[in-house]
């Protein structure tokens, strides 16, 4: 079985068409009116969408651990004529040191970890290379909404490409475990809540699950 890098590598130019916009735009465009600028980290930043909203106001940088996603991100950032600094990097092991950011984002990342040891360890590395003070916004899925119900946390999603399906490792949060998971890897948390986009009565239910948190 193909790991989840290979599978990104794979898909890369189809989601870079697929995926074209930030997907959670106005919760971006919120980070954009909170933040006003700062040196910003995107972990997991896939073809580059995401920096969007950023791009006049903050210095940009961005990690993947898929190079075909880097490349499309070169793309996607001369397309829309901003300039970004991107590495190829693991979320386990970001190659900054201590303190280097203001803010970071992370738009549908965490979840693709595989393992409880390892989710934890990407949590706490990403607040190793913020500074004291600063603030990441993340999102990841959530095991409840309605696709997923009486189903393992653990899935394998397809993406269909022309000639083949491949898919994707998931891990789906409850609300509860992200929220043990951040306290105990030392963030302070300032907002947890499901994308604006959500309408069912109940937040337990959404598709994404979004949080605010502090160094």
């Amino acid at each position: 079985m193909s790991t989840n890098r290979e599978v990104f590598d794979q898909i890369a130019e189809s989601w870079y068409r697929v995926r074209h916009w930030p997907l959670l735009r106005r919760e971006l465009d919120e980070l954009v009116a909170r933040w006003q600028g700062g040196k910003l980290l995107n972990v997991g930043c896939a073809h580059g969408a995401d920096f969007l909203p950023f791009r006049s106001a903050f210095e940009l940088w961005g990690v993947d651990s898929a190079a075909g996603m880097l490349r499309q991100a070169l793309r996607y950032s001369a397309k829309f004529e901003f300039y970004v600094n991107l590495a190829v990097a693991d979320a386990l092991f970001l190659p900054f040191p201590d303190n280097t950011f203001d803010r970071a984002i992370s738009v549908a990342t965490y979840h693709h970890i595989e393992g409880k040891h390892e989710r934890e360890k990407s949590f706490s590395e990403l607040r190793r290379v913020l500074r004291p003070g600063g603030e990441a916004f993340i999102t990841v899925w959530n095991r409840r909404q309605p696709r997923f119900w009486l189903k393992s946390s653990e899935q394998q999603v397809p993406w269909r490409l022309k000639d083949k399906t491949v898919n994707r490792y998931y891990h789906l949060f409850s609300y509860g475990e992200l929220r043990r998971l951040l306290i105990k890897t030392g963030w302070q948390i300032i907002a947890m809540s499901p994308e604006k986009s959500h309408r069912f009565p109940l937040r337990e239910f959404s598709r994404n699950i979004c949080v605010l948190v502090k160094k």
